[in-house]
Formats: C-alpha cells, structure tokens, sequence
C-alpha cells in the first residue's frame, strides 16, 4: 500500500500554494460555519437536556415513575430517531441540497420540540423523543457537511470542528437550562420546549444563506456556484477553486444519476474511504466517552464527596471541560493534522482508562484493608479516579470528540458525500445505542475495572486502525483527497485503474 498518510508524499497532493487563510479574516465563512453549527447545538442540548428533564416527568407521570422500561424508551427513541435520520439525511443532502436539509431538520426538531412541551401522557412524549430524534439525525450529517464544502481547506478541520464546539456548547446550555426552570411551573415542559427557540433562529438564517456552491456545481447550476464561491475567495483563489471544481466534476456522477447506498461498496476507494469513516465514527463511541461520563459521580464519591450535592455542579465542569477541549482541537486540528490529533488523544485515552480501571479494582480489593494509613486510601484512590476521569475528557474532547465528523466531511468525493456521510453518522448513533444498551450489563458482570481495562483495549485497537487505515487529510483539497483514496486503492496514480473499474 502507498505511503500517503502525509501531505507532502506526492506531488500532486501538496496543498495549495496560496495565502493562507485564517478563521476570522472572512465574515461571511465565519457566518455560515456558525449558523449551520446551531445544527450541532441541537444535536448537544437534546443529549444533555432529557437527564434532567427525566426527573421532573416521574413525577408528572406516575406510569413513568413505576416503569423502568418507559424511562429507558423516553431516553432511547430520540437515539432511534437520530439513526433514521442520519440514514435518511445523507439520501436527503444529495438529492435535495445541504441548505433544504438542515430546514427539514429544523422543521422536524421543532415540531417535536412542541410535541414534548405538549405532552398529555408519555407516549406522546415518546413521539415527539421520536420527531427530535429524527431531526438531530438529519442534522448531525448535514452541518459538517455543508461547513466543509464552504470552507477553504487549509482552514476546513477547524471550521468543522466548530459544530463540535456547538454540540459540546449545546450539552453545556442544557444544564444551564436545566438548572434554570427547576423552580418553574411545569418544568420538564419548558426544558424541552425551549429547544424549538434555536431550531427557529437557524431555520430564519438559512433562508438567508446560499446552498453548498459545490453541491450546486454538481448539479449544474454553475453560475450560482460561480457565486457563492466569489464571496469566500479572493479573486486569484477564486479562479482557482473553480477551475478544480470544473476538473473535478467530469469525474463525477452526473446530476440526473443519483448515488445508492449499495454504490458505495462497488468501488475500491470508496469502501476504502467508508471503511476508514466508518471505523472512527464507531470507535469515538466504543472508546467510551458516554461510560467515563455516566460514571463520574460515582468516580467524585470515590473522592469523599457527595455526588447528591455536585451532580450539577459537575454535570457542568464536565460540560465545561469537553467545550474547552473542543476549542483546543479547533486550534491544533488544521496545524497537527487529523491523525496525529487521533493518535495523540487515544493515547491519552488509554492511559486515563487504565487509571481508572486501576483505581476501580483497588477499591474492591483487600489493597485498602492491608494498605491503610489514618484511613486515607480510598479517598487516595478517589482522587486518582477524579485525576483519570480530567485526563480522558481532556485527551478525548480534542481529538477523538472533532477528528471523526472532520474526516468524514471532507474524504469521500461530492457525489457520495450525503450519502456516505448519512452512513457514517448512523454508524456512530448505532454504536452510541449498543453502548448505552450494554454498558450497565457488562458491569454487573464483570465488574467496573474489568469494564473499563476492556474499554481501554478497544481503545488500544483504535490506535492501531488509525495508524493503518487513516490517511492525514490536513490541508488537501476535496480533488487531492479523491487523487489520495485512488492511490491507496490502486497504486501509483490510480486514474487508468479505477476509471476500468467503473466501467465495468
């Protein structure tokens, strides 16, 4: 297989040799990126928003107080809803656009957003943990998708890693929020119906904002392309980006013929390219963020306190915590490059693992009987706890939280990107599901240190698949990705190869 996991390995995938760009020097980027990230808010206040919100709705509803498996399927239905929207919405992105997919998925957040305020019983409740679903779904694919085609690639990985940002900043106002409307009549109403608020904002923002300039190119609206285009490069860039557009789309699906799923598995670059997507979107899962979270009151209990009293106060720290590390990522993502980024963060990752894994098992063995002085050790083995829990979420926040939905915007080509996107995305949601399903069995089974040493080894096979199955994308543009995956498919060039392989 050929060495491309650098920039520089080839000449023909050196990154452009023009100014560089930087995040703020164009407002109307800097717009766009956050308007389509209000997507990735959503994504964020509706993960973090139903834990507190669960509380207050056992009360309301003494059928949901009695039933476990009725809490458990209010939780649940919006992660099934946001694996048959993310399936749906990469369809939905080739076929109609990035623009009339995120005010789908606005439409769709809000209505549920309603419904839940609305709610006379649980199972409308559920509905509307349905229609949410589905519209954070649609949206966790559009938004990374529509930034990347709209940003310069020198500065693409951190203009992705802003909707990140938005999804940690959005977990982070669901606690405040959360913390706002306890005293407040009606109070799991107003937690969950405030999330319409920014769905409306974006919906009124995109009306005002253009389509994809290359999914437009791609569907032969090219003066309309020609456009948008013009107000984020200057004029020498901007003959430039047009003319790789124009090289690029003789290579492309027409518009008429529209991208399957099962189209993606009959090329040998781009079951390449999904399988390296795929993999990091399943892995950012499988390397346990929503474990290590679930678990952190009990690792601050460890410490000699009462999670009774902190568990809001640390549900923000925590909060806190992943939207400063995913500023972090911003910074070193387009200067580090994706996989070193990857690398770096799942080392850490498996280190903070092992901590806790250490301090689990020491706390219920007889280490502390033998080992105590002035009855001091299991609050020594709290804080070593507390110490691994602040080193995963500031190893895995920059690297493994940004790196997977900035790889999968930006390395499958234009004609397969919903598509391939939408597939990625409902990899991570299903992945998230079987997490969540499975995490509580395997402690009762093995035990919390035996869990997280196996999480730990997972993340050690991470390591080893981005080391051999992602290449480094840092400042390549969307045509040198394509030129990259047709190099590792088919060696040397790979043109001659591939284009044999379509036609037959």
């Amino acid at each position: 297989m050929t060495n491309l996991s650098m920039p520089g390995s080839s000449g023909m995938l050196d990154p452009l040799p023009t100014r560089r760009m930087s995040y703020f020097s164009n407002r109307y980027v800097l717009g766009l990126t956050v308007t389509a990230g209000i997507g990735g808010l959503l994504f964020g206040y509706d993960t973090g928003v139903i834990s507190g919100a669960l509380l207050y709705i056992r009360d309301d509803f003494k059928v949901v107080n009695q039933n476990n498996f009725l809490q458990e399927t209010i939780v649940s239905m919006a992660l099934v809803g946001a694996m048959i929207g993310a399936a749906a919405g990469g369809w939905v992105n080739d076929a109609y656009g990035r623009k009339r997919a995120t005010l789908l998925a606005d439409v769709v957040f809000t209505i549920g957003s309603l419904v839940m305020c609305a709610a006379p019983d649980p199972y409308v409740l559920i509905f509307g943990r349905l229609l949410v679903g589905l519209g954070v779904g649609i949206a966790s694919v559009t938004a990374p998708v529509y930034i990347a085609e709209a940003s310069p690639s020198e500065i693409r990985g951190g203009l992705v890693g802003t909707n990140v940002l938005m999804i940690t900043g959005g977990q982070f106002l669901s606690y405040l929020v959360n913390l706002a409307f306890t005293e407040v009549s009606g109070t799991w109403r107003w937690m969950l119906g405030v999330a319409a608020v920014p769905a409306i904002l974006q919906f009124i923002l995109m009306l005002l904002l253009p389509e994809s300039p290359r999914w437009l190119y791609l569907k032969n609206e090219k003066a309309k392309a020609v456009a948008v285009l013009a107000k984020i490069y200057d004029s020498d860039r901007l003959e430039e980006e047009i003319n790789q557009l124009a090289a690029a789309s003789d290579d492309e699906f027409q518009s008429e013929k529209s991208v399957s799923y099962f189209d993606v598995f009959k090329s040998k670059e781009m079951r390449l390219a999904f399988f390296a997507g795929a993999g990091l979107q399943a892995f950012q899962q499988f390397s346990g963020i929503n474990t290590v979270m679930y678990y952190s009151p009990t690792i601050v209990q460890m410490a000699g306190f009462s999670s009774n009293q902190l568990a809001l106060l640390l549900s923000l720290i925590v909060a806190a915590m992943n939207a400063a590390g995913t500023i972090v990522g911003i910074f070193l993502i387009d200067r580090c490059g994706r996989r070193r980024l990857a690398l770096t963060s799942l080392s850490g990752v498996i280190i903070s693992l092992l901590m806790l894994s250490g301090a689990f098992f020491l706390q219920s063995s007889r280490f502390c009987e033998a080992h105590t002085l002035h009855g001091n050790c299991g609050s020594s083995l709290g804080w070593l706890a507390v110490l691994g829990l602040v080193l995963y979420i500031a190893f895995f926040s920059p690297g493994m939280g940004t790196v997977p939905w900035a790889v999968n915007s930006e390395i499958y080509p234009e004609a397969y990107r919903g598509v391939c996107g939408g597939m990625s995305a409902t990899v991570n949601w299903v992945s998230n599901l079987i997490v969540a399903q499975t995490f509580l069995s395997v402690v009762s089974v093995v035990g919390t240190s035996v869990t997280f040493l196996i999480i730990a080894g997972v993340a050690m096979v991470a390591f080893v698949f981005v080391a051999l199955f992602v290449p480094e994308t840092k400042g390549l543009t969307f045509e040198q990705v394509e030129k990259l995956w047709r190099e590792r498919a088919w060696g040397g060039d790979g043109s001659q190869q591939s284009l044999l392989a379509a036609e037959a």
